[in-house]
């Protein structure tokens, strides 16, 4: 992992530092999260992409045209986990 120098106005640090204590968080983090996003991740999109295809190929649901699960079906899945 790599480390990175910025160089912050002292008041708007002050205050970043107090809104990230609030939150229960550092500015570091705040930081890290805001880069990872602008950044864009690139796994968490394709996943997203995966999951949305794989979810229009499947079948099963509840409209007409999909799966229905008796009572019986559902509360015997529940149990099993």
């Amino acid at each position: 992992m790599a480390n990175l120098t910025l160089t912050i106005d002292d008041e708007v640090l002050k205050r970043a530092r107090i809104r990230a204590i609030e939150t229960d968080t550092s500015v570091n983090a705040v930081v890290r999260d805001f880069l990872e996003r602008y950044a864009g991740d690139d796994r968490s999109e394709a996943a997203l992409h995966r999951f949305a295809d794989t979810a229009e190929a499947v079948a099963a649901g509840s409209q007409r045209e999909g799966r229905s699960w008796t009572r019986e079906e559902l509360h015997d899945r529940a149990r099993l986990r």
